[in-house]
């Protein structure tokens, strides 16, 4: 254990029992950890039996939650042709564009959350790789963010649709809410996001699919549930 985890942190560790546990329960006891000055979120973390270096069993998607996950409204742009960018705009776009939006970029500009595109725009996007791949903001399919739908891609991510990939490790982690969202809520949030990463599994994975399965807080240990 880090020398540098507080008192409060050391205190809820000496709570957590290895044991895996209904998902109901392992929210009410991340719950019952002490809260602190900030509302902090809520985030699952599925341990998955994919290889991550072959391209075909990769996990990279995005997910609108029954319940939002809280918190400030994501910024995002919108790279859309001239005629669709005040549609962009009035569905939450902090910033619409193409060629302009890629300059803006380009000179340094990256004050936003997400970036999304109409299909016919990432021959424009594909010059902002050096910038915007390395940050995880390139526009994808598979995550959603390039849509022939720019409205509805823009009114969700900006709502907080969750974005998800899966590490090196084959964890894949998103956020299901706040801790003051009531436990009904975060096993809704938990549920749906547990089952669509069921139904992704690659058909290339061999073994046990979903291995081990955790829930946290920003600031509390992790608690084991049953899988």
């Amino acid at each position: 254990m880090s020398r540098k985890q507080g008192k409060r942190f050391r205190a809820d560790l000496e709570k957590v029992i290895e044991t895996p546990v209904p998902l109901e329960e392992a929210i009410g006891r991340v719950k019952a950890f002490k809260p602190t000055k900030f509302d902090q979120t809520v985030e699952i973390c599925m341990h998955l039996g994919i290889d991550a270096k072959q391209a075909d069993q990769m996990l990279r998607g995005s997910i609108s939650l029954p319940h939002g996950v809280g918190g400030a409204a994501k910024r995002v742009i919108a790279f859309v042709s001239a005629d669709k960018v005040k549609a962009a705009k009035e569905a939450g776009a902090t910033e619409a564009g193409a060629e302009d939006l890629v300059k803006k970029i380009e000179e340094g500009w990256l004050d936003f959350d997400v970036a999304v595109a109409e299909p016919a725009m990432m021959r424009v996007v594909a010059k902002l790789g050096k910038q915007l791949g390395p940050k995880g903001l390139m526009p994808s399919p598979k995550a959603g963010t390039v849509s022939a739908n720019i409205v509805q891609a823009v009114t969700e991510f900006a709502a907080g649709k969750v974005e998800y990939r899966n590490d090196s490790g084959g964890n894949v982690h998103a956020a299901i809410g706040k801790y003051s969202f009531t436990a009904e809520k975060l096993a809704d949030n938990a549920n749906a996001f547990i089952s669509h990463i069921t139904r992704l599994k690659p058909a290339a994975t061999k073994g046990t699919y979903i291995k081990k399965i955790t829930l946290s807080a920003t600031m509390t240990p992790g608690v084991p549930v049953l899988v």
